[in-house]
């Protein structure tokens, strides 16, 4: 897949965590865990709890970085792609009040430059409002062409925010913008702070003689407990024979919500199995233990036999624990493009003001496989593009899925230039995933 270049108007949740780290592990031999600034802490909590702490840089001066993200940047293992500081503010209202401050969509770049297309958009933004649906190429802002935007914005002599206005309540800025049908529209869009669906879509349709639903699901919060309730009984209520599972954008967050959406697609023939194994470094082997599968807040569960998986890039950590969770116990069908490979996972520590998200633990599914830091690779390779709302039937993604559905196995697909004539795998994907978990 093509590297994704996503304007963050919107959350983009890439990583997971969880409830806060006891401090009985601290190593007071250490001269920064006597210290009281900032980031001395966060050091001596990654000395602790950090998987990889024997890989962390020695000799850097923690009073030498203005802030935690810049120092966090330089004494982290090498290996290490994940780990990230946030304060505590902004871990509020990303992962538990489930907000973010602007118009609601996403975009990447497209048609040379000179276009952001749409990749989603939130239902409560002003953007959804006004009528922005994913495919839709937005083509001017406040007058300004996109292309015009961008080669400022590449040469450093505009901002975001001279693009799309300051994070204030009631910033106005005009677009235009191209649906897929060449049509165009205009409309101004109001900033304010936005709510985050979880449950991007979510839609029944028949394929032969079977009912197949479609679930496209962004990211794992709190939130996303009543929204995956609401649309597996939505499900069970069509009796769908088939689940095809989006999770192309996903990029992680709480491992107890990937555990609902496991069990609601295949209870009770998963019941009373292991979900994930967690596994923690020498200091803290005391935590490891095993997670069975459970609906925790939910209630409805399918009981299905198999699942379709769509994934890229951006499918990374619970989307990919999903996968490597289902896999031994059931058929899991990956079409798309390689995940992003983590394995690991993070629980969000409490440092000051911030939240420290360290990579603290390893997982692996059932059969104690979980090495898939290269990412798990489909079953049927497709490259994802964009070319219509959730559920057109030519995007390529979901088109794969349902021939394969029709057919009973993958169709020659088109990966890179390459004409690759697929066929079916019978054994467990082994996929990849990382840990947002409250204990």
């Amino acid at each position: 897949m093509n590297k994704l270049l996503v304007v963050c108007l919107s959350l983009l949740l890439a990583a997971c965590g969880g409830s806060d780290s006891s401090d009985d592990n601290l190593d007071t031999n250490i001269a920064e865990c006597s210290r009281n600034d900032i980031n001395s802490q966060l050091y001596c909590k990654l000395y602790a709890d950090y998987l990889w702490y024997d890989e962390l840089k020695t000799g850097v001066d923690p009073l030498a970085f203005s802030s935690p993200s810049a120092y966090l940047e330089q004494v982290i293992a090498d290996r290490d792609r994940y780990s990230f500081v946030m304060t505590e503010q902004q871990y509020q209202d990303r992962y538990i009040n489930a907000v973010f401050f602007g118009y609601g969509f996403a975009t990447q770049r497209t048609d040379n430059n000179s276009a952001l297309q749409v990749l989603y958009v939130y239902d409560a933004g002003s953007a959804a409002q006004q009528g922005l649906r994913r495919a839709d190429k937005i083509i001017e802002i406040d007058g300004i062409s996109v292309a015009e935007w961008l080669t400022r914005l590449d040469a450093g002599t505009a901002s975001n925010e001279d693009i799309y206005g300051p994070n204030e309540e009631g910033v106005v800025r005009q677009f235009v913008w191209r649906k897929p049908d060449n049509s165009e529209r205009q409309a101004d869009f109001v900033k304010g702070t936005v709510s985050t669906n979880t449950v991007m879509h979510r839609s029944v349709t028949q394929v032969a003689d079977k009912t197949v639903g479609y679930l496209v699901f962004n990211t794992f919060i709190e939130l996303s407990e009543t929204e995956l309730e609401q649309a597996f009984s939505y499900f069970s209520q069509q009796n769908i024979d088939e689940l095809v599972l989006d999770v192309r954008y996903n990029g992680g967050g709480l491992i107890r919500v990937a555990n609902q959406l496991s069990s609601h697609i295949a209870l009770p023939e998963l019941q009373g199995n292991i979900f994930v194994k967690y596994r923690y470094n020498d200091k803290n082997t005391r935590k490891n233990n095993n997670v069975s599968f459970s609906l925790g807040a939910g209630r409805t569960n399918l009981n299905l036999p198999r699942v379709f998986v769509l994934t890229t890039a951006g499918s990374c950590s619970s989307s990919e624990l999903v996968i490597n969770a289902l896999s031994p116990f059931i058929d899991v069908v990956q079409i798309g493009e390689t995940t992003c490979g983590k394995p690991v996972g993070q629980i969000p520590d409490r440092v000051g003001d911030f939240r420290l998200f360290a990579i603290n633990f390893q997982t692996v599914n059932a059969l104690d496989f979980g090495d898939y830091f290269d990412g798990l690779s489909p079953n049927c390779p497709v490259t994802a593009t964009v070319t219509g709302d959730w559920g057109v039937s030519d995007d390529p993604l979901y088109a794969e899925a349902l021939a394969y559905i029709n057919n009973d196995r993958c169709t020659e697909v088109v990966v890179s230039g390459q004409n690759l004539q697929q066929r079916r795998i019978m054994e467990p994907v082994q996929p990849q995933w990382l840990r947002y978990d409250e204990q």
